[in-house]
């Protein structure tokens, strides 16, 4: 078999290893594989090279051309998944694990390139909130905006998932316009390897854009500035000792962990053995025990339930877990393959025995099992195994080392506040899980977890169909935690391209504001044309564009005539004396809705147009009462613009109805679907 040699990818250019480089073995059958490293790496070289020619490429795009390029890479990585399937059985896993990696990662990307065209501008600048008022007469305001950093993000991942560990992070570094240093695991470095050369072959990033480092960083995060950011996924021992450098800490460097995390699931104290909630509880911890060789950040090492159901499910446990076949991850019939290395075997092992000093192993003896299409003795497998802790209380090893494989304890608990106290030992989790069907048992848990947690994940009957499970972090959702699981927040959906960018405070004119946010806001320089703006394409409008209507003024016959047509015949709108007892009202009034209707009325140009669809308005609110007698006028501004497809984008028009005194009576957004 030949010796791979895994390439690091610097400054434009694929290097090899050197004398420095460290082997990899396969996890299956032990044979050395490859190496990986080379200590004259020039980090210097690689950091200007993303400083300088990475991130203004990057910046120069607009969101929407970055979510874009997201999209491209993820269906290119997805033509070449199988490569990735291949390489990857080497590292342990079986076919099931790598659509968890390498699918579950192509996936990742595409949520983030599809939140990207959703939920951020066409622009450069994303806005954070809304508009803050900082003066009487609206002259004065204050905005806060978000804009790339002006460094590099140095990505610091686990061997457990080489794909996944990898996207999950550079989705949302790429979609805020800043380049990535990758520096995956070395025991599994092969499959991010074959992942970048696919990336970078397909030319679809701008240069600078992604560079990957094979073995060590050597001394980069010492040449870090404050504009960089480190995001490391690891355990917490290396993480505290990687943030805690003196140049880390002196230049306040962004720094997101996630780190160990001895996540629990809780089984309700209304989930007894004839309910649907025991058997998922069961599927659920089986398979977090089994997935990935227990191999994963997001494992169920802490199992929970009430202490009369503890004997059942100890031998509900065990049955499901004598059926999971042991073996060669190539073979279809393996349910759960190898840990990553012979070390990380070793690390398991020495680890349960800890546990095992405080808890009894009552499933897996390591010395004893079978192990199918491979050798147990070369490779690097393990049996799941499960411990019961009598004593979770006065116990510590169960609450405090994490084996990080095919290990869980199950603890008893006496009520559901013993079992969230418990559940706290952990000192924060990524994710604990509680299956039930009582909905105030879900209440209490979030109410006495949350805190602990970085994600709750609740599952019954109702759910069980469509639920993701317990240990699938989701590109919406945060993935991190306090405490023990580092204080990060990776994903999280756009909260997690805020990491990678610089929140600051603007405040000056409404002009000054339009112009730095590219959007429309109340005092701004209005622009006047001639044509009306429905007879004008989405390209062609501009923002701050306005059209001005006459007014019309409201009849008692008008709001009569409203009520009986729609049924609305509220108080307010048909009896005097009532509506004059109402505080609000100083006596029958238009209805709100009949304002909207003749605003539109005064609008909207009838003829075909431009204009495609009305899809909704937003930030509805009425502000004065309407009598019989008044007259309204609408006051439609251009305030945002965003392409949807290659066909038409969306307009966003604010919208004032003021009276004939010029008082404000309403104010919305009114959304529109305007072709090109």
């Amino acid at each position: 078999m030949t010796l791979q040699n895994v390439q690091s990818f610097a400054a434009g250019r694929w290097i090899g290893t050197d004398d420095s480089a460290r082997v990899i073995h396969s996890a299956v059958t032990g044979k050395v594989i490859a190496q990986a490293g080379n200590a004259s790496l020039d980090t210097d070289e690689m950091l200007d090279y993303a400083r300088n020619v990475g991130g203004p490429a990057l910046r120069e795009m607009t969101f929407h051309q970055r979510a874009k390029m997201l999209k491209a890479l993820a269906l290119d990585l997805s033509k070449h998944k199988q490569r990735l399937y291949d390489i990857s059985f080497a590292t342990g896993a079986t076919q099931n694990d790598h659509l968890i990696d390498i699918d579950g990662g192509i996936g990742t990307m595409l949520v983030f390139a599809s939140k990207g065209r959703r939920e951020m501008p066409d622009d450069v600048v994303y806005l954070d909130g809304a508009v803050e008022q900082l003066s009487r007469n609206g002259t004065f305001l204050g905005q806060h905006i978000c804009t790339p950093l002006r460094g590099v993000a140095v990505h610091i991942n686990a061997f457990n998932f080489p794909v996944w560990g990898m996207l999950e992070k550079l989705a949302p570094t790429l979609l805020a316009g800043v380049p990535a240093i990758v520096k995956p695991a070395t025991a599994s470095c092969y499959v991010t390897e074959l992942a970048v050369q696919i990336m970078i072959d397909s030319g679809i990033l701008p240069k600078g854009a992604l560079q990957m480092v094979a073995g060590g960083l050597g001394g980069m995060l010492g040449q870090l500035t404050n504009q960089d950011v480190v995001s490391f996924t690891g355990s917490a021992d290396t993480a505290l000792m990687l943030r805690s450098q003196k140049h880390i800490l002196a230049n306040s460097i962004r720094f997101v962990a996630e780190q160990d995390s001895l996540n629990a699931s809780i089984l309700g104290p209304d989930a007894s053995p004839d309910t649907p909630e025991f058997g998922l509880f069961i599927k659920e911890v089986t398979r977090e025990m089994t997935t990935k060789a227990g191999q994963k950040c997001t494992a169920i090492r802490r199992v929970f339930a009430p202490d009369v159901l503890v004997p059942a499910v100890l031998e509900a446990l065990q049955e499901s877990l004598s059926k999971v076949t042991i073996g060669d991850p190539a073979d279809d019939a393996t349910r759960m393959g190898a840990l990553v290395s012979p070390s990380q075997r070793a690390d398991v092992l020495a680890k349960a025995a800890t546990l095992g000093k405080e808890a009894e192993r009552v499933f897996g003896d390591p010395d004893n099992f079978t192990v199918h299409g491979a050798s147990a003795e070369k490779g690097a497998f393990l049996p799941p195994m499960l411990f019961h802790c009598a004593t979770p209380d006065t116990a510590v090893n169960v609450h405090e080392v994490e084996a990080f494989g095919p290990v869980s304890t199950v603890m008893p608990y006496r009520d559901l506040d013993h079992a969230v106290e418990l559940v706290n030992k952990g000192q924060g989790s990524l994710v604990a899980s509680v299956i039930t069907h009582d909905a105030q048992v879900a209440r209490l848990v979030a109410l006495g977890a949350g805190a602990f947690h970085g994600r709750l994940y609740f599952n019954n009957r109702d759910s069980m169909k469509e639920s993701t499970g317990h240990g699938s972090p989701l590109p919406h959702m945060v993935h991190g935690g306090p405490g023990r699981a580092g204080g990060g927040e990776e994903m999280g959906g756009i909260r997690g391209v805020m990491h990678y960018m610089q929140r600051t405070a603007i405040q000056g004119s409404p002009d000054i504001l339009a112009a730095i946010g590219n959007k429309w806001v109340p005092g701004a320089r209005e622009i006047d044309h001639a044509d009306h703006p429905f007879t004008r394409s989405f390209h062609e409008l501009e923002i701050g564009e306005t059209y001005k209507t006459k007014e019309r003024q409201i009849s008692l016959a008008d709001i009569e005539h409203f009520a009986e047509f729609t049924g609305d015949t509220f108080y307010a709108h048909m009896d005097d004396a009532a509506a004059k007892r109402n505080p609000f009202f100083p006596g029958r009034v238009a209805h709100g809705y009949l304002l909207l209707s003749f605003a539109a009325g005064l609008f909207v140009e009838p003829n075909e147009g431009p204009v495609l669809a009305n899809t909704g308005l937003d930030n509805l609110r009425f502000t004065k009462p309407v009598e019989a007698g008044d007259s309204i006028k609408v006051h439609l501004s251009v305030k945002h613009k965003t392409p949807r497809n290659e066909e038409y984008g969306e307009v966003r028009w604010h919208v004032t109805l003021t009276n004939q005194d010029d008082e404000l009576v309403a104010e919305y957004e009114l959304l529109t679907m305007n072709a090109y």
